[in-house]
């Protein structure tokens, strides 16, 4: 699984509320727009796609915790947090280096340059569990 990070402030650029960057216009997205179209078509081409997704803006989360055994909701965003997830990629290829290796790629998407410096994918294997569910 190929995890991509950003910051809460990417989607308030992307939504036109920044208020300590500048507003970013849907042009100034269409290039990465593009890269990622391009980026998951190459993927299907090379057999290894298997699934993707972008993730809601970090206002529409709902963090649930456990204090005194009863469990909590949040609502987001959360102050607190310096990162969000953004979005994922299931691969299926013939290797971890090779996992890596698609998820550098990423390295080359032309963002705008806020949104650039704070991204970043984490690359993780998915578990294959048979019989009983792990709890």
């Amino acid at each position: 699984m190929i995890l991509m990070y950003g910051s809460q402030r990417d989607y308030d650029a992307m939504s036109g509320d920044a208020a300590d960057h500048p507003e970013l216009s849907p042009q100034d997205f269409a290039p990465m727009h593009e890269f990622m179209r391009a980026f998951g078509e190459d993927l299907e081409r090379s057999g290894e796609f298997v699934e993707t997704r972008g993730l809601a803006a970090p206002v529409h989360t709902r963090r649930v915790g456990v204090k005194d055994g009863v469990a909590v909701v949040t609502d987001g965003p959360y102050a607190e947090t310096q990162e969000v997830l953004a979005g994922y990629w299931i691969v299926e290829c013939e290797s971890f280096d090779r996992a890596t290796e698609i998820a550098a790629r990423l390295a080359k998407c032309p963002a705008p340059e806020q949104i650039a410096a704070n991204s970043y994918a984490d690359v993780r294997p998915v578990e294959e569990f048979r019989g009983e569910p792990v709890i």
